[in-house]
């Protein structure tokens, strides 16, 4: 058997990265595409490699002969690579096709050792490695029957989204009979550069083949197994995340600060949205008027305050939209100026990392479960004043929840002491009282000036790709000079329309919220009877887990190699004793609850 790379192209698509170099010699994670393709290659009993090249052909040629002198390594050229497609590179190598078994290769390619093997191995004389559609894979798609025969292949032009549960897409390693090759697909090939031009791609011919139904081409799926095309900068980082050594692999993941649906395949206990709401109907709602939306100017400020002001009954004058709440989080730290702030530790910490560490004045709740009252806060800001006092409420991570009645303590406390309290309720909904907690109400707003409520809208109503936030207060000043400092098109046609939308569908946020409740409940016991780990009573959609006998980045890491599941370290949150190990876990549907206890329970560990 003998192995065909087609490595010609000039990657245009990947800009100043392939400037001065082909694209196979892209370094992924320092280990350049051709040389981690050349070594597995390596590991094969090939009699020998032949490579098509064309940009900086030269480059490429020197780098191989210095770093594989001792393989049998044969290089076609292709003068005119600037003017053809990868169709007139295989032409090149017709000759040599027919010599042996081939496994063809793209250069572009990354994948596991395994892929390879899979082609290699393969029981049938002509296979095409296919992998599942997933919503980043781009290029020639293929349907199969249940026996894994190719039956078509689908040209982009033919691409149906309603048909991609049917739909598998070529991973560009292949395998061919010399039989194949002469028989079949050179004279199609030939045909189809005589008609069309050698500015094509080679699958095409695979297509007309499969067509005419003669010759039977079988489709492996690699059923998980990791691979990735890499065509630009995008490509290149997702590619150097999915094949990092572990501990760098959940670093990147953590630095992406999500983006998790490029990784299908990660379970996210990490980021935190309601898993019932929306319902499908809401869904359908939106992709029905999607070319409208995508087309169309996005109302300003004006207009979307008074959605806002309609979603959650509250005057539109007391309102302000973010582009999420981190948005509205930004202006709002912006606008307390140079006095002190009240912060409650562990916490959310975009408030306090807008600020200088000198002007923040640091509660630490003195018990296990870092747990605290409204009376907690007045005896202790009483005797330690502050300009603000910024209170997440349920906290995050501690899940902490302060009363209805320790609410409006604390803003008759903050009102006659002349501080600016600031409330901010994004998993309120969650609690067991539920809408009944919240601030956002006219008659509390107004009672109370120097009150303002923040609320993501991300997190308890399952929607944070649309970046929706709402600050109220009855401060003027203050709700006018962040209309002033945020754009007039801050939110875009999708987030608007779903706040038009939302009131039809709100009994069935308010029943995502019961069946959430019920989850949390199970989820609870079921991670309770981990040994090595106590989990915290919450009020919001996590657990803040304190461990035993194992870290925090460990246990991260360890669900991360071995499952794919993405949890919190809270290792490097501030308030935190350091003798002690936390975690924070997302909570999720029943299915996925069940996955992660599963995973947990193959722990061996000495509590």
């Amino acid at each position: 058997m003998q192995a065909l790379i087609l490595a010609a192209g000039m990657g245009r698509r990947l800009g100043e990265f392939t400037a001065d170099n082909t694209k196979c010699m892209l370094p992924v994670n320092g280990v350049r595409l051709i040389d981690r393709m050349l070594n597995q290659l390596n590991r094969l009993p090939l009699k020998r490699i032949i490579i098509v090249v064309g940009y900086e052909a030269e480059n490429l040629k020197d780098h191989i002969r210095r770093k594989f002198q001792d393989r049998n390594i044969v290089f076609v050229e292709n003068p005119i690579y600037d003017k053809t497609n990868n169709i007139y590179s295989l032409w090149l190598a017709r000759e040599m096709m027919v010599e042996d078994e081939t496994l063809l290769l793209e250069s572009d390619l990354i994948f596991e050792d395994k892929v390879l093997e899979m082609a290699f191995s393969s029981e049938y004389p002509n296979v095409a490695l296919v992998a599942k559609y997933q919503t980043w894979m781009d290029g020639t798609m293929v349907r199969i029957d249940d026996e894994c025969k190719i039956i078509s292949f689908i040209p982009k032009k033919a691409f149906k989204y309603s048909d991609t549960e049917l739909y598998y897409k070529t991973v560009n390693v292949y395998k061919f009979s010399p039989e194949f090759v002469r028989d079949h697909y050179l004279p199609f090939l030939e045909a189809y550069i005589k008609v069309l031009g050698q500015n094509e791609y080679y699958e095409q011919v695979l297509r007309v083949i499969t067509m005419i139904d003669i010759a039977d081409i079988k489709a492996l799926p690699i059923n998980g197994l990791h691979w990735y095309e890499i065509d630009d900068v995008q490509d290149l980082r997702i590619a150097e995340t999915i094949f990092a050594e572990p501990e760098e692999r959940l670093k990147k993941m953590q630095h992406s600060f999500g983006g998790y649906w490029r990784y299908p395949d990660v379970l996210d206990f990490c980021y935190l949205v309601n898993p019932y709401f929306p319902q499908p109907k809401m869904i359908d709602e939106m992709k029905a008027n999607f070319e409208p939306l995508l087309r169309d100017y996005p109302s300003g400020m004006g207009v979307n305050s008074l959605l806002a002001a309609k979603y959650f009954g509250v005057s539109h004058d007391l309102m302000v939209v973010g582009n999420g709440a981190a948005e509205l989080i930004k202006s709002l730290m912006g606008f307390i100026g140079n006095g002190t702030v009240g912060v409650i530790y562990p916490t959310f910490e975009e408030y306090p990392n807008r600020l200088p560490a000198d002007r923040l004045v640091k509660f630490k709740p003195e018990n296990v479960d870092f747990s605290y009252t409204a009376d907690d806060l007045i005896e202790f800001f009483a005797a330690n004043p502050v300009d603000t006092l910024l209170v997440v409420n349920p906290d995050n991570p501690s899940g902490n929840l302060i009363d209805m009645d320790g609410l409006i303590r604390l803003a008759e406390w903050s009102a006659q002491a002349g501080v600016r309290l600031v409330i901010d309720e994004s998993f309120v909904d969650f609690a067991d009282c539920g809408a009944e907690m919240t601030l956002l109400r006219n008659e509390i707003l107004r009672a109370y000036p120097l009150l303002s409520v923040m609320k993501s809208i991300s997190k308890s109503y399952g929607v944070p790709g649309l970046r929706l936030g709402v600050l109220a207060s009855a401060d003027s000043v203050l709700i006018e000079k962040i209309r002033k400092d945020v754009a007039i098109w801050n939110i875009n046609s999708f987030a608007e329309f779903y706040m038009q939308i939302f009131n039809k569908y709100e009994k069935d946020y308010v029943r995502s919220c019961e069946l959430f409740r019920q989850e949390r409940d199970v989820f609870f016991s079921e991670l309770s009877k981990v040994p090595f780990m106590r989990v915290i009573p919450s009020q919001a959609n996590y657990f803040l887990c304190e461990l035993s006998g194992i870290t925090s980045a460990g246990l991260t890491l360890r669900l991360m190699t071995d499952h794919n599941i993405l949890i919190k370290d809270c290792s490097s949150k501030k308030g935190f004793p350091a003798d002690r190990q936390f975690v924070r876990i997302a909570i999720r549907d029943r299915f996925d609850n069940a996955r992660l206890v599963s995973a947990l329970a193959e722990f061996k560990i000495e509590g």
